[in-house]
């Protein structure tokens, strides 16, 4: 069967997929595995920048805007790669590790970077993760513009039917004249209310391995202040 609107399981990808496309890069499987390793790659940065991790790091300008380039740069084709390695792996989170340590290639410099990769981590430290920058992203690049233009225009049709006057109404009758604008007023002030306490929630993560005590990271490096490394 063909997928078309019609035959999509879910709505969003049926009726609404239009009014979803914004949602697209970020909430697909494509967002997801992009996001996975994005992870991944900062992990690895963020270990070579650390001193007590001395087997490795710092890394090179060249070396670090290679990964930067990973990174940033994800392409459709290596969601599909990590797809193909996945039928081998039957497990997602791996088959990111896999492609990474692809990308990577034979160069000798780069070949010292591939152990770290995935280091101490367990799959939902990098899923966690990469979900939080999903929710995060998709707030801060689509909904709190879209919610901003409505909040805009309802700011500019208050400002026009200020002097409008219009029935009001309590206890189920009618009630002194109030003004269209400062009906309209009222839905800005509960909107901006609303769209501050949305801008404030966190973007919560862990990395802190399979059981959350750091086991892995202390044995590797026992010196290292794990707890403190993990919030930096």
């Amino acid at each position: 069967m063909d997928l078309t609107s019609l035959t999509a399981i879910s709505p969003l990808d049926g009726r609404y997929a239009a009014k979803c496309d914004p949602f697209r890069d970020l909430f697909s499987e494509y967002g997801l595995i992009r996001l996975r390793t994005l992870t991944e790659v900062r992990w690895v940065q963020f270990l070579a920048d650390r001193p007590e991790i001395d087997d490795f790091g710092p890394l090179s300008p060249v070396i670090n805007g290679y990964l930067d380039k990973l990174a940033e740069g994800f392409k459709s084709s290596h969601a599909r790669r990590v797809k193909d390695i996945e039928k081998t792996t039957n497990h997602d989170v791996k088959a990111v590790e896999y492609l990474i340590a692809e990308q990577l290639g034979d160069d000798a410099d780069l070949a010292k970077i591939r152990p770290f990769v995935h280091f101490a981590c367990t799959s939902e430290d990098i899923n966690n993760i990469a979900y939080a920058l999903m929710l995060r992203d998709g707030r801060d690049n689509v909904i709190r513009p879209a919610v901003r233009r409505v909040i805009e225009r309802f700011r500019s049709l208050a400002a026009a039917t200020a002097d409008q006057p219009m029935l009001s109404r309590t206890h189920g009758q009618s009630a002194s004249p109030t003004t269209m604008g400062k009906e309209l007023a009222n839905v800005v002030a509960r909107l901006e209310r609303q769209l501050a306490l949305l801008e404030d929630v966190p973007a919560l993560a862990k990395i802190n391995g399979a059981v959350g005590n750091f086991n892995a990271h202390v044995v590797a490096y026992p010196d290292a202040d794990w707890p403190a490394l993990s919030q930096a």
